[in-house]
């Protein structure tokens, strides 16, 4: 294998949950660009028709609430139905209630895990077992800052994707010796319509990129890199990790 083959995912099967917007959106779109059959999943489906007209016949589109434990069957089925079991799935669903911890509401808590948490890891153990019959399959969840760090408001989506860093882990430890590399990634601040607020705060968007060790916040293009290097052969024996894509974020 060539070091240019060594990041392909020509020919590979993906699918990317959130693909509707923000950085499951992009997820999508970059792995088509490169090569990939995708499926994505959202709950929104003409958001998911926009991106289909976009990315054209390498895009199939599921709509589907992730949430839902009693329609996963139904919709691994349908993800596996437009071109045959995934070789790569993405977690990009993400819900952020943004609730301080004295008003955090059961309701928010529940929809915060059943989404972040939860979703990933029985969607996981629905299509892992195509991965370990073909001894090949990459598992992408997507952690964040703060899997690491406390922030204000951010009580159940922290404890989510604290959890995330341990499935990741965990999901690891049971599925790689049978071909399966589990793996996360931990964006910074990107803007996507999660973090809107935070951008279109100036002053605030600047103070957080102060903090980074690059001084400036993310851009979609620079999550490419790291995410076809945890879809392809480059990873083969890198699993378990949080790769943080933060600029240094957590490094100061």
């Amino acid at each position: 294998m060539s070091e240019q083959d060594l990041f392909s995912v020509s020919g590979r099967v993906a699918c990317v949950t959130g693909a509707s917007s923000g950085l499951g959106r992009h997820a999508a779109s970059v792995l088509a660009r490169a090569g990939a059959k995708v499926v994505g999943v959202a709950r929104r489906a003409e958001a998911l028709e926009e991106l289909r007209n976009s990315v054209g016949d390498s895009f199939a589109a599921v709509a589907a609430d992730i949430a839902d434990r009693d329609n996963l069957t139904s919709c691994a089925r349908a993800i596996e139905h437009p071109f045959g079991s995934p070789d790569i799935l993405i977690h990009a669903a993400g819900l952020n209630p943004r609730e301080v911890a004295d008003d955090v509401s059961t309701q928010g808590w529940d929809a915060t895990i059943a989404v972040n948490l939860t979703a990933p890891f029985f969607m996981s153990q629905k299509l892992a077992p195509a991965m370990q019959a073909k001894n090949w399959g990459r598992i992408v969840n997507f952690a964040s800052l703060q899997s690491f760090r406390a922030f204000p408001a951010g009580l159940a989506y922290g404890a989510s994707k604290g959890g995330i860093a341990q499935l990741t882990r965990a999901m690891a430890e049971a599925w790689s010796g049978k071909g399966i590399n589990v793996n996360a990634i931990g964006p910074g601040f990107f803007p996507t319509e999660l973090t809107e607020a935070v951008f279109e705060d100036s002053d605030r968007a600047a103070r957080n990129a102060d903090q980074t060790c690059v001084g400036r916040n993310g851009e979609l293009r620079d999550l490419d890199g790291p995410l076809l290097f945890l879809c392809s052969e480059a990873s083969r024996f890198v699993t378990g990790q949080v790769l943080m894509v933060d600029g240094g974020f957590t490094a100061k």
